[in-house]
């Protein structure tokens, strides 16, 4: 009987060594090679590890991605909740406009890892918008757009087509081309969000 928990715990924490392996693999590699040249295959020879095994604990790129960014994630949603709830008497508008800056902030210390999270959904049968990071955001800001809505006595408002809009331009390869293509800085983006949808 002590022999088969003994067994249990040390498969857990051979479990938990694998996933730190290929957690600090995966980091290392997206570092140097960028997250669209890596391959799954790669990690897991260089995790020194079968692939079976990486394949079970992480079906493609965009989890193990989602996985590296997890802690970032959860900060940033902390974050978002503690600027809402300081700035609650403030109009809507502001409050949304605090939340984009927050994003943005977050969008730019985890560039490469979010390209390769929204990548992945889109050459597989997923979508983007399917994405629990792109899904908690979407409920943060259609509830803000409809507080603007109310405020502003609009008894139709159009709250889920424009945070799908507003959210598009946020996506990795529009932001990227912004800020790449256009020179636009991370404080320039904001302001013509603003501008745009706000």
């Amino acid at each position: 009987m002590k022999q088969a928990k003994s067994n249990g715990r040390s498969e857990r924490r051979d479990a938990a060594e694998n996933r730190q392996r290929i957690l600090d693999v995966a980091f290392t590699l997206f570092e140097l090679q960028g997250v669209e040249d890596v391959s799954m295959n790669q990690i897991a020879a260089e995790a020194q590890i079968g692939s079976g095994t990486l394949y079970r604990r992480y079906h493609n790129k965009s989890e193990l991605c989602m996985d590296l960014i997890k802690d970032s994630k959860e900060l940033l949603f902390e974050d978002i909740e503690v600027y809402q709830e300081e700035n609650a008497a403030r109009p809507p508008a502001e409050r949304l406009r605090g939340l984009l800056a927050l994003f943005i902030k977050f969008k730019e210390k985890n560039a490469q890892l979010l390209a390769g999270i929204e990548n992945s959904f889109s050459s597989g049968a997923q979508s983007r918008t399917e994405s629990p990071l792109y899904i908690e955001l979407h409920e943060l800001v259609v509830r803000l757009f409809e507080e603007m809505a109310a405020q502003n006595g609009d008894p139709q408002p159009d709250s889920v087509f424009r945070t799908d809009m507003l959210l598009t331009a946020l996506s990795s390869n529009s932001y990227l081309f912004q800020k790449n293509m256009r020179g636009l800085s991370p404080e320039s983006i904001l302001e013509q969000l603003c501008q745009t949808f706000i």
